[in-house]
């Protein structure tokens, strides 16, 4: 039996997408299972490979094939047994105005294919199995596959109890496009200068993608529009900043704020279940359609005594409680990857009439 990993997405950016790919789908990381990685050179032969390529190896019968990156191709419906799709999220299908024509065109069509067939998935949260298990079959597998969360960035926190206020600096992460909800961020900016905080500023890192979003904060008072940078640049801007913000409208992660923890800066993030689940008592939770109400909130936070500190320790012991979670995770996946590689069998048929969910 061979098993395959698409790997046909790595080599174009480097996003969260990209990030868990590489911590969770490497040879390194699903060791001691003997893995041959599927690349691509360029965007013309990732489509070409993803659409024929993997149908045309998974006609082989004693072959599986993890696909962590783009929705299976719908010419891979046949070996829905053999092939384990890795969820990052549910948007493509719940956030339709979001997404670009490529989206449209190339990824919806597939991944509902995928979600409403398919026998067996690996998910990134909790959240995400939940909001997955509302499109997929009742008999479907969902697993917990949840990536550790290194030091990417080099950061470090040591310092950052003891430093002067002189201003406010936020930092948020992510391509500049309608999900993201930068201009949220922005917003939430005004109100800080306008409740009196001093030299507020909100710069973000992240490519430009699709739609206005990217034009219409380059025009706000204080956004600092980065492009995308690289490891050493991200890392002086998060060791810089005071907050580090997210307004996104849905996430199935969120791999940047545990990231941004190991700077020990305080993360703010909408009052929503993913993100309850990443940072748990360690969030600042906001509501970024009420942009004064979330300035309030994080006024009051700005008006406690030893407030750096504080969050240096929350940060600490959320990564610890996050790690350990994705820890006991990896045990799980290879032993559920071996049994698909041995009998590849749809998940309804061993299982007739219940959904498992595999913790």
């Amino acid at each position: 039996m061979t098993i395959y990993v698409d790997h046909t997405h790595l080599g174009r950016h480097v996003t969260g997408l990209e990030r868990i790919t590489l911590e969770l789908f490497s040879r390194r990381a699903l060791a001691p299972l003997d893995v041959v990685p599927i690349t691509a050179s360029g965007t013309r032969q990732m489509v070409f490979r993803q659409t024929f390529g993997l149908p045309l190896r998974l006609a082989v019968p004693s072959s599986v094939l993890l696909c962590p990156g783009f929705p299976p191709s719908p010419l891979l419906w046949p070996f829905a047994s053999r092939v384990l799709p890795y969820i990052h999220d549910v948007f493509l299908l719940s956030r339709p105005a979001d997404l670009n024509l490529r989206a449209r065109l190339y990824m919806v069509a597939p991944f509902r294919l995928a979600l409403h067939s398919y026998p067996n998935f690996l998910v990134n949260s909790d959240d995400t199995r939940k909001k997955l298990s509302a499109h997929c079959h009742p008999d479907a597998s969902i697993t917990l596959y949840r990536p550790p969360v290194r030091n990417v960035f080099g950061l470090n926190a040591s310092a950052r109890a003891d430093r002067r206020d002189i201003g406010l600096r936020l930092v948020a992460l992510g391509t500049v496009e309608p999900r993201k909800n930068f201009v949220a961020a922005a917003r939430i900016a005004d109100e800080l200068r306008m409740l009196g905080v001093p030299n507020v500023t909100l710069d973000i890192v992240g490519r430009q993608g699709w739609g206005e979003d990217w034009h219409a904060l380059g025009k706000l008072h204080g956004v600092r529009l980065h492009g995308y940078l690289p490891e050493d640049r991200v890392r002086s801007l998060l060791a810089d900043a005071d907050l580090f913000i997210c307004t996104s409208h849905e996430e199935g992660l969120g791999l940047p704020l545990l990231e941004a923890q190991y700077a020990g800066l305080p993360i703010v993030a909408p009052d929503a279940p993913i993100f309850r689940e990443v940072l748990g008592a360690s969030g600042i939770m906001i509501d970024p359609s009420d942009p004064s109400a979330s300035a309030a909130k994080i006024t009051a936070l700005l008006s406690e005594r030893e407030w750096r500190s504080r969050y240096v320790s929350l940060g600490v012991r959320n990564l610890q409680r996050w790690n350990a979670l994705a820890s006991s995770d990896h045990d799980t996946v290879i032993t559920m990857i071996e049994r698909l590689a041995i009998d590849p069998a749809p998940a309804s048929s061993r299982h007739r009439g219940r959904r498992i969910v595999e913790h």
